[in-house]
């Protein structure tokens, strides 16, 4: 045997195991992060703007809202139908958009071919409604319309996006492409939490009557992008257990659970000192909110204490689970338990060919439940610092897609002008902003823009959209990147 040589084996042993070893937060990380879309190596703009937990040290402007409950209607609702009458188009069924406009905004691959491109009216009414006299598709969204005075009718939204998956994207991380972190992750990184025992961005989904082969949602579109994934929102399923793996397996009692928990934080804290992985101190934080979530999230979702006048408000769906009504009541019980930002998500709105069989239906689903919520929150209260968001990713066009008679006829997606309403903290109320041309194809007046609507929300939560930022890959990175303008006419 030869000393020097086995000591010299021993070294490049252990080099060996320390690089493998390494590995798991150097070279195995870094991959492992490029496929996943997370930034393991992340920095957050402290001195600026974020104390050591990701919050801010002092709001930048008074808050109106202390939180957020945003309806996103999924598939985009037409405007036309909905929110904003459009006689013109019924006057002139049937002849040609271009011979009333110049048709400058591109197409999408399913109307391309079309060699005619006729108007479509409405076929509902539109009534004015409460003292504000706000003339809103009444036919089809009775409930909705009779909040006029309490919400704020944009009728002049502009995004960039044409298709759906952009768009959404778009809506929740400011950014087309994905990998940016969404609205609720950028104020849980800003603002923190208010509730220790339930997360702080909840998400949920419905799936709509409207068309039942929608878009599918991803969960990227309540993802934290590149910041660390504790920002990242919680998605309550609406079959099994409200979050994945919430129920102790069989056998192991709340005991065993904490003794198991205990023991698994101590190896993780030593992995974290020895590989200063944000992620790791990321996970140690979610298993502690699991835990306490098994009995947080119980009691939110038990119903029984809901008063029989209360559940009838929100409609006879309220009490099925994954329903919208359902998640709407949940939106309320989750704001009363300052979560700060709630957004559900309702699957649907996509009327391609024919809306007068699809769209009635989905105006069901959400209306009644919706002016439900937005009295709940009134009554309760709750209304004046609680920032309700009604939207989807675009609009429609107003020239037909597919067949056009007097029984059906289709809409395609318009990104240039759609409406939106918004009601609660700071809003004003009864009011309508912006307007569009006479066939609904350009606005005309007040344009708002995706990001524009962004900065006022976190203007709105006490935060300057240009100074709340993260470092990532060496750039400064913001929700509204580098555009964006509060709407100071919408406030009150």
């Amino acid at each position: 045997m030869n000393p020097l040589n086995d000591a010299n084996q021993h070294r490049m042993m252990l080099t060996r195991r320390h690089f493998f070893g390494r590995s798991a937060s150097g070279i195995g990380v870094a991959a492992l992060a490029s496929l996943l879309g997370k930034d393991t190596f992340g920095e957050s703009k402290e001195t600026a703007i974020a104390g050591p937990t990701g919050s801010l040290k002092a709001f930048h402007n008074p808050p109106k809202a202390k939180r957020v409950i945003y309806l996103f209607q999924s598939g985009a609702p037409s405007q036309q139908e909905l929110f904003d009458p459009k006689p013109v188009l019924r006057e002139n069924e049937g002849k040609e958009l271009a011979d009333f406009v110049e048709m400058t905004q591109r197409v999408t691959g399913m109307t391309a071919g079309q060699k005619s491109f006729p108007m479509a009216g409405s076929r509902y009414k539109f009534t004015k409604n409460g003292e504000s006299g706000i003339e809103i598709g009444s036919e089809l969204i009775p409930h909705i319309a009779s909040l006029a005075d309490d919400m704020c009718l944009i009728r002049s939204m502009q995004t960039e996006a044409i298709n759906h998956d952009p768009a959404m994207t778009f809506f929740q991380s400011g950014h087309q492409l994905p990998g940016r972190p969404s609205f609720g992750s950028w104020l849980h990184y800003g603002l923190g939490t208010m509730n220790q025992n339930l997360p702080t961005f909840i998400t949920m989904v419905s799936r709509g009557t409207g068309r039942p082969n929608c878009q599918p949602l991803y969960d990227r579109l309540w993802g934290s992008g590149f910041l660390p994934s504790t920002y990242s929102g919680v998605k309550l399923m609406s079959v099994g257990d409200p979050v994945l793996y919430l129920s102790n397996p069989e056998g192991l009692d709340p005991t065993a659970r904490r003794r198991m928990l205990d023991d698994l934080a101590k190896l993780n804290q030593k992995k974290l000192e020895e590989f200063g992985d944000p992620e790791i101190h990321t996970r140690i934080q979610q298993y502690e909110l699991a835990y306490r979530m098994q009995t947080s999230v119980p009691d939110l979702t038990d119903f029984s204490d809901e008063p029989q006048h209360v559940l009838d408000a929100y409609g006879p769906d309220v009490t099925k689970r994954g329903t919208y009504a359902y998640n709407c009541l949940l939106a309320r019980r989750l704001a009363e338990r300052d979560v700060r930002f709630v957004q559900l998500f309702h699957m649907g709105w996509d009327q391609h060919f024919t809306l007068p069989k699809q769209l009635p239906g989905q105006c069901r689903d959400t209306d009644q439940p919706t002016k439900a919520l937005v009295n709940d929150l009134k009554q309760r209260g709750m209304l004046d610092d609680t920032l309700i968001v009604w939207g989807g990713e675009f609009g429609r066009t107003s020239y037909c897609q597919g067949t056009l008679n007097a029984q059906t006829y289709g809409r395609d997606h318009h990104p240039r002008c759609f409406s939106l309403w918004m009601a609660g903290a700071g809003i004003k109320r009864g009011y309508t902003y912006g307007k569009t041309d006479d066939v609904c194809y350009n606005v005309v007046e007040n344009p708002m823009h995706v990001h524009d609507l962004h900065a006022t929300m976190l203007h709105l939560l006490g935060i300057d959209h240009e100074k709340l930022t993260y470092r990532f890959q060496g750039r400064y990175f913001r929700l509204t990147d580098v555009h964006g303008h509060i709407v100071k006419d919408i406030l009150s």
